[in-house]
C-alpha cells in the first residue's frame, strides 16, 4: 500500500512532468504564433507563465490530498478512476501545447482543448464528490481550460484560409 508521501510526491512528479513538457513544447517567441492574428480578449503574454504555475500547483495539491483521502478510506476503486482521469488530464494538457505550437493546427488544438476542459470539469467533479470544500478549490482550472478551449477557437477562426 503506498503511504500519503508516496501519493503526494508521485502526485507532483507527474503534474511538474507534464507542466515541464508543455513549456518545452509552447514557443510564444515563434515566428508562426507572432504572426497569428488574436482576438481582443487575448491575456498578455506576462499572465500565461504566473496562471499555469498556480493552476499546476493547484492541481498537485487537489488531486493529490484527493488521492491520499481515497487511499486512506479504502477506496481503491475511486482511487483507480481518480488516477486515471488525472493521467488522461494531464496527457491532453501536454498535448495541447505540442499540437498548437509544435504542430501549428490550431483547428486540432481546438478540438483538444475541449476536451481538455471537459476533463478538468470531470477533474473537479471527482475532488469535490471526495471533500467538496477541497474540490472546488479546482474549479479555477475547468474555468481556465475552458477559456483556453474559446481563446484556441477564436484564434484558428481569426487565421483560417479562405
Amino acid at each position: 500500500m503506498q503511504n500519503k508521501t508516496e501519493i503526494l510526491t508521485a502526485t507532483a512528479a507527474a503534474v511538474g512532468a507534464s507542466a515541464a513538457a508543455g513549456s518545452v513544447a509552447t514557443k510564444t517567441d515563434s515566428l508562426w504564433y507572432l504572426t497569428r492574428r488574436k482576438p481582443a480578449f487575448q491575456p498578455p503574454a506576462w499572465l500565461f507563465p504566473v496562471a499555469w504555475t498556480a493552476l499546476y500547483v493547484d492541481i498537485a495539491a487537489v488531486t493529490g490530498t484527493t488521492l491520499v483521502e481515497l487511499k486512506e478510506q479504502g477506496k481503491e476503486e475511486e482511487f483507480k478512476r481518480l488516477a486515471g482521469a488525472l493521467g488522461l488530464n494531464l496527457a491532453l494538457n501536454t498535448g495541447w501545447c505540442f499540437l498548437f505550437f509544435r504542430g501549428k493546427k490550431p483547428a486540432l488544438a481546438t478540438a483538444e482543448a475541449a476536451a481538455l476542459a471537459a476533463s478538468s470539469a470531470d477533474l473537479v467533479r471527482r475532488c469535490v464528490e471526495v471533500k467538496p470544500k477541497r474540490g472546488w478549490w479546482l474549479a479555477p482550472y475547468a474555468a481556465w481550460t475552458g477559456f483556453a478551449t474559446v481563446l484556441t477557437g477564436a484564434i484558428w477562426l481569426k487565421n483560417r484560409k479562405k
